[in-house]
C-alpha cells in the first residue's frame, strides 16, 4: 500500500489550522489574518464571534498600475502601518496574529512588527 504524498497546500493547511486553534483559546481579541501571495500581501482584522471583517488592507492599494512601488517586504511594512492606523480609528487595541501557516519571517515578520510599531498590541 502506497502512502499519500503530502502536497504543499495540505501541509500549509494543517499548519494554519494548528495556528487558528491556538488563537481560538485567546478570547476577546480580534484575529489579525495574514495572506501572502507571490505578488501581494493582504491583512485583515476579523471578529470571530460575529464572523465579520473589521479592518482590511492590501498591498494592491499601494501599487501604481501593475508595478508595485518597492520590494515586497517594504510593501508588507506599509500594509502593517496602514492596518494599525485603521485599527486605531476603528477603536481596536488588541489582536492575535494568525500567520495562516506561513513561517514567521520575511514579509510576515515585517508586517507584524509594523503593526506593533503602529500601536496595536499583538
Amino acid at each position: 500500500m502506497r502512502r499519500k504524498k503530502h502536497t504543499l497546500q495540505t501541509v500549509r493547511a494543517r499548519r494554519a489550522s494548528r495556528v487558528r486553534n491556538k488563537i481560538r483559546e485567546i478570547s476577546g481579541r480580534a484575529r489579525l489574518s495574514i495572506f501572502r501571495s507571490n505578488r501581494f500581501t493582504v491583512a485583515q482584522l476579523i471578529d470571530d464571534a460575529t464572523g465579520r471583517t473589521l479592518v482590511s488592507v492590501s498591498s494592491r492599494e499601494f501599487s501604481a498600475g501593475n508595478k508595485t512601488s518597492g520590494t515586497k517586504t517594504a510593501m508588507a511594512t506599509m500594509v502593517g502601518k496602514t492596518l494599525a492606523d485603521r485599527a486605531k480609528a476603528a477603536g481596536i487595541a488588541q489582536a492575535a496574529v494568525d500567520r495562516g501557516g506561513y513561517r514567521y519571517h520575511g514579509r510576515i515578520k515585517a508586517l507584524v512588527e509594523a503593526v506593533r510599531a503602529g500601536g496595536l498590541s499583538v
